[in-house]
């Protein structure tokens, strides 16, 4: 990736908010400048907002969550999301945000009052669409009704609940700090104020057997919440479980269970579209949709990332990822630690990477839409792909087949130059 100067770093010293922004939009300039690529539109925009704390960190997380120590500083972090987005507006002038998710951590850690002041500034600051999916992280710990009344008339529209498992003794062993009550309870208080919401959940965890797997499931499948996340538990480099792994099913366990999840998804009339994605007709979740897409994503908070696109290039950013560094940064006017442009050399893999994920594929004309360049350039690429048999392509889809879908990681990697 070619290395591009920090929005808004103009030596030391602090900025002030016209300066910071006067900078951000000298920046914005600059990207509008010609380029390698020649984007013919702008891809739909995201909005991606970062809550750092959470109660306890579990043994399987990689994500940027911190326990939070004492009284979190929520008034201090909230106005430090407001100037991190005033900030960046000048990168997205004139562009409608579709969707946002409110992820973490512990989003629902939040006061009831702290997410209003969230939405309000939201909604003062950038042109939100007026059917747009606003979807916010919960924990089953942290629910409480009253709360979740107001966040939903606060203009949440949509929930995503980390259940991970209904069996006591496996939400133990995951570290979480809920039990099997309180992840019913959050359901039922889900249910009762959201008409849009998503269950996490888990499988192949620490001593599970096929029939708790399926247990799981069909405590799940009661509720008929209109999507699911189904995940294989991963082991993630730099967590405690990659330190000191657990006892997991073997691989032929892990396959029955990937099987008992496909037929009992497709039994309640859930919609496979993505790896570990499971949806009732019409609730396909947007925000993550446009990530597989490749569509552009602003992300403010702690450790976010964004890709933005314009006409000549596309555009990455990191903001830093320690709370305090971030709110420090963000009172300095640079909230940014890194940020890069994508070469074209990376442009294939980075949009096959995403696009490979959903079961049905992308329309061709898709990958010069969002890259900026002509589908031959990724041709060798596809013949190797259709020759092993993990693709399938017409002039109307580009899809993995059956094979395709079993080998994911080997299909991406097809993709990768260098």
């Amino acid at each position: 990736m070619i290395p591009i100067k920090p929005v808004g770093a103009r030596g030391s010293g602090n900025l002030g908010p016209a300066r910071t922004i006067d900078t951000a939009a000298g920046v914005a300039a600059q990207y509008l400048q010609p380029g390698a690529l020649n984007l013919t539109a702008l891809p739909p925009l995201a909005l991606y907002v970062h809550w750092p704390w959470c109660v306890r960190k579990c043994p399987y997380c990689d994500f940027n969550s911190h326990e939070a120590q004492g009284e979190l500083p929520e008034k201090q972090y909230l106005d430090a999301l407001r100037a991190d987005l005033e900030m960046a507006l000048p990168l997205i002038w004139g562009r409608r945000i579709h969707t946002v998710f409110i992820g973490g951590g512990t989003p629902s850690l939040m006061s009831a009052a702290g997410l209003d002041r969230l939405m309000a500034d939201l909604r003062a600051l950038l042109p939100l669409d007026g059917a747009a999916e606003i979807t916010m992280e919960a924990n089953p710990g942290t629910f409480e009704a009253e709360k979740f009344r107001s966040y939903r008339a606060s203009g949440i529209n949509r929930l995503s609940i980390g259940i991970q498992s209904f069996n006591s003794q496996h939400l133990k062993a995951l570290g979480r700090i809920h039990d099997d009550g309180e992840a019913r309870r959050a359901v039922e208080i889900a249910h009762a104020n959201f008409d849009n919401f998503n269950l996490d959940l888990m499988y192949a965890l620490p001593s599970q057997t096929l029939d708790e797997a399926r247990q799981d499931l069909r405590t799940a499948l009661s509720y008929q919440p209109p999507h699911l996340s189904l995940y294989h538990l991963t082991m993630e480099p730099n967590t405690v479980f990659a330190k000191y792994p657990p006892a997991l099913p073997d691989d032929d366990e892990s396959a029955d269970m990937q099987d008992l999840v496909a037929d009992m998804t497709a039994a309640a009339g859930y919609g496979h579209y993505e790896v570990s994605a499971y949806a009732r007709p019409g609730h396909r979740g947007r925000h993550n949709l446009n990530y597989w897409q490749f569509g552009d994503y602003l992300g403010i908070g702690a450790g976010a990332h964004s890709k933005l696109s314009f006409p000549h290039r596309v555009l990455r950013q990191a903001r830093y990822k320690q709370p305090k560094s971030y709110m420090e940064g963000v009172a300095r006017g640079t909230p940014v630690q890194e940020e890069t442009e994508i070469g074209r050399d990376e442009m294939g893999f980075e949009f096959m990477l995403n696009a490979l994920r959903l079961q049905d594929g992308f329309a061709p004309n898709l990958f010069a839409e969002r890259t900026g360049l002509a589908l031959n350039t990724i041709e060798k690429e596809l013949n190797v792909a259709e020759e092993k048999g993990l693709i399938f392509r017409d002039h109307t889809v580009i899809r993995p087949t059956e094979l395709g879908h079993r080998f994911l990681n080997d299909l991406q990697q097809i993709f990768l130059r260098g």
